[in-house]
């Protein structure tokens, strides 16, 4: 019984690391052409939610990861952002300043933000309007309440002059369980 323990043993550990390597090299594949890409995770988020998809697809592609900050932040009171300096800004075409720009040392940018009437929020558009986007890679991601993706990731393709952009991620607040494989698929899809 031991002799048949300690032949047994070896060919299950072989097997073990095959099986492990084997689903590694997937894995790497699946998102194929990002792998060999410098990317950068790039999102607003007021309430959470973008920043918990952020995160999500922060780890399945890797890269750098921050936040778009406004220099003055919004209130904390939902209405009074929503309806009031986030629809101000929308309205007047205003892109509020942020504190942190640079791009460029990357080729593919994760972009992410709420959809705030019918558009990224503000903050986003100052990101986008302010970096030299020529020759790089945008991949949207949006969160929203109900109304969806709208034309946000045309808009993108609008302020990031020369930039190829992407098929957005679409998805409601903060997603469900699926949404780790939402990503993944979205991903491979790309």
């Amino acid at each position: 019984m031991k002799k048949i323990l300690l032949i047994l043993l070896p060919v299950i550990l072989i097997i073990g690391i095959a099986a492990y390597q084997i689903a590694n090299a997937t894995t790497q594949t699946k998102i194929g052409g990002l792998m060999d890409k410098k990317n950068l995770v790039a999102y607003f988020s007021w309430g959470g939610n973008t920043k918990s998809i952020a995160e999500k697809i922060h780890s399945q592609v890797g890269g750098d990861m921050f936040r778009i900050e406004p220099v003055t932040p919004y209130p904390s009171d939902y209405n009074e952002t929503a309806y009031g300096v986030a629809k101000e800004q929308k309205d007047k075409g205003i892109h509020p300043p942020i504190t942190n720009t640079d791009i460029s040392s990357y080729d593919v940018i994760f972009v992410g933000t709420p959809a705030w009437w019918y558009t990224m929020a503000p903050p986003v558009m100052t990101f986008l309007a302010e970096n030299n986007f020529e020759g790089k890679t945008i991949v949207p991601f949006i969160t929203h309440g109900g109304g969806g993706g709208y034309t946000i990731d045309k808009d993108m393709a609008g302020l990031a002059k020369g930039a190829k952009v992407l098929t957005p991620f679409v998805v409601y607040e903060r997603g469900d369980a699926r949404t780790d494989k939402d990503i993944e698929t979205w991903i491979n899809n790309l």
